[in-house]
């Protein structure tokens, strides 16, 4: 049987900041992974100043996705876009713009999702919980998207013309790069003798969301892979952040693995360590 993994994001680059270091230990064992992009990031910043030139910001749209591509192959993964447009991150009170991503009715928004999951069939499907991860509006309606889609891909009278149905048997949100994890980081940082630059970005870090972690996925020897692929996003990330200040030794030894929620179907006590356990032919 082959594994077949859809991990569901709202712009280039949410892929390469969250749970990447799994896509590639993934795609390196042979599973077939496939990560749906439902914007292409054109209302996004540049947030890496070194590239924040009038030419850059007039070509954003195209760069985003050349970076993309190059994420991509770096992950050993496919990707596709769903087409939608990005919605940005309007001022408190102002309105969405229209015909945005966010904007959609959720049955048009999803269907593009529902026919990739009718055609590429895969068994386990990874998106964000219910918050997005922050409150970004495309975060927030990939959540709603694809939660849709997961119930909906199966009903053979739902999104007619859109393939020959297929449920996938599971459902996890992402729980990387919570606040429990920059405080173990800067705890083991300063036990180390070592200078933390995590304080800062706990001091305006939320809390974590209020579900309990299921699944914990070893994927240590990715996180190098996690690096680069995040780097190739050079319009969205800036290499002075302080995620890239932290001894990845340290990461290894305190840390090694990236969080899930399984969602679907609901899980025993005991903690995952692979996301296709249980899943039958």
């Amino acid at each position: 049987m082959t594994f077949r993994l859809l991990s569901v994001h709202a712009h280039p680059d949410d892929e390469s900041s969250k749970g990447a270091a799994t896509l590639a230990r993934y795609a390196a064992e042979g599973v077939d992974v496939l990560v749906a992009t439902c914007t292409g990031g054109e209302r996004g910043d540049i947030l890496n100043p070194a590239m924040d030139t009038p030419e850059n910001r007039a070509d954003l749209p195209a760069i985003r996705r050349r970076e993309m591509a190059a994420a991509a192959e770096i992950l050993g993964i496919r990707q596709r876009f769903l087409g939608m447009t990005d919605s940005g991150l309007p001022e408190d009170g102002s309105p969405l713009p229209d015909g945005c991503f966010a904007a959609l009715p959720l049955a048009v928004a999803a269907e593009p999702l529902v026919a990739l999951i009718r055609e590429f069939r895969p068994q386990v499907v990874i998106t964000y919980d219910e918050t997005g991860g922050y409150p970004h509006p495309d975060h927030i309606r990939t959540h709603e998207v694809t939660l849709e889609a997961f119930k909906a891909a199966a009903d053979p009278t739902r999104y007619p013309g859109t393939g020959a149905p297929w449920q996938p048997q599971k459902l996890y949100y992402q729980a990387a790069l919570s606040r429990a994890w920059f405080q173990a980081l800067h705890d083991a940082t300063l036990a180390a003798g070592l200078e933390s630059a995590m304080a800062e970005v706990l001091a305006e870090f939320p809390t974590d969301p209020p579900f309990p972690v299921t699944t914990k996925i070893r994927c240590e020897q990715y996180f190098a892979t996690r690096d680069r692929a995040l780097l190739a996003h050079r319009t969205q990330v800036d290499p002075a952040h302080p995620f890239f200040t932290h001894s990845r030794e340290i990461e290894r030894k305190t840390w090694p693995h990236e969080d899930y929620h399984l969602a679907h179907p609901t899980l025993g006590p005991n903690l995952e360590e692979d996301l296709f356990a249980g899943v039958t032919p």
